[in-house]
């Protein structure tokens, strides 16, 4: 079934990202409207199951969402999938008191979840140690806790009005690593200023540092990181790839946009391209409906650098059939969705890093 478009779904919404997609992703003054535009649009509750405050559905219906999103503004998409897959960590917690507490207002927009697990997919993955400490204590004298410590150096979704945001934490006494949600208020959290970025200015994307924060188990989304990231990678991995299916559709749309011999000199080009973008398009939804990816990241891997790929030839063909009107910043969006391609690529996990783990993947299946 073809997916509905943002201006059937949520018109206002799709009106409002056009209007102001540049300033959303230049400037940081629209930074605090973005979540609770979505959380109005009801975009967190797809594919969260009614039961929890949810409007039913699956992931894919997420990833649709989010894609729907990136195709009027890459920065409300970056935001959007944020918020969502923290709200995938709590869904899958066992800790169902923190999830009660805190699921509803995050479901609303009204709270910001951060990922800060981007260090963590990079360790379960091998390619770096985690960043975060955690030491046990007492607190207040009188049950366990832990004693936080550690720094982050790029979440997305610290908003300044308030937020939680997960991280993984190796403990000193031995330990499995663990997963706490941080909240924004906690004694020794800081968030640094946004960071100077490009684009995607107003994603409230800072650096979050911890020192000698005390938090009790109530704020532990698990104490097992390793099988939970193992489990929550294809959602991670999955709603991230909606950035690149939306860029991409939307790209496609300007150049069928574009005059008639302008979609001529391409379309050579345009057809196979759309092709397999539907091919991989299919590839995610399959491996994230049936679940073959926990088991298989490989095959993910794949599909994220191959999406990241027809991301960037998408883009150049519209640069090329917009000619001089798409180097005009306020003209159809070329200019914006330049900047915005860019970014794919280096998202955490970076397609350089994926590229490294399926190598080592495939020396060792040689082996």
């Amino acid at each position: 079934m073809k997916p509905q478009p943002l201006t059937t779904t949520a018109p206002e919404l799709a009106t409002w990202l056009d209007a102001n997609a540049e300033a959303i992703d230049t400037a940081q003054d629209l930074a605090r409207e973005i979540l609770p535009r979505l959380g109005r649009a009801d975009l967190f509750q797809i594919g969260v199951p009614a039961h929890e405050g949810g409007l039913d559905g699956t992931a894919v219906d997420a990833i649709e969402a989010i894609a729907g999103v990136a195709a009027h503004s890459l920065t409300a998409a970056f935001v959007f999938w944020g918020q969502r897959t923290f709200i995938e960590y709590l869904l899958q917690s066992p800790n169902e008191a923190l999830r009660a507490r805190w699921l509803p207002a995050l479901l609303r927009g009204e709270l910001a979840g951060a990922t800060g697990l981007s260090n963590a997919m990079k360790y379960l993955s091998n390619i770096e140690p985690l960043q975060m400490n955690a030491t046990p204590r007492l607190i207040d004298g009188a049950g366990a806790g832990w004693t936080l410590n550690g720094k982050l150096p790029w979440i997305t979704n610290l908003r300044r009005e308030g937020f939680l945001a997960a991280a993984a934490f190796d403990h000193s006494d031995g330990a499995p690593p663990s997963i706490f949600a941080i909240p924004h208020d906690a004694a020794g959290v800081v968030r640094s200023d946004d960071l100077d970025l490009i684009a995607l200015r107003s994603s409230n994307t800072a650096a979050l540092t911890v020192e000698r924060t005390a938090l009790d188990a109530s704020w532990q989304i698990t104490a097992d990181a390793p099988a939970f990231l193992a489990r929550v990678r294809p959602a991670f991995l999955g709603f991230q790839c909606g950035l690149s299916i939306g860029l991409a559709r939307r790209a496609l749309a300007a150049i069928d946009e574009s005059s008639a011999p302008a979609r001529a000199a391409v379309a050579d080009e345009v057809a196979p391209l759309a092709h397999e973008l539907d091919a991989l398009t299919k590839r995610l939804f399959d491996g994230v409906q049936h679940g073959t990816f926990v088991s298989a990241p490989a095959a993910l891997f794949e599909v994220r650098i191959g999406l990241a790929a027809a991301v960037d030839r998408a883009v150049r063909l519209e640069v090329v059939t917009a000619g001089g009107r798409g180097y005009l910043r306020e003209k159809g969006g070329t200019a914006r969705r330049t900047r915005e391609a860019a970014f794919v690529p280096i998202v955490t996990p970076s397609i350089v890093q994926l590229k490294n783990q399926l190598a080592q993947h495939q020396r060792t299946r040689a082996a």
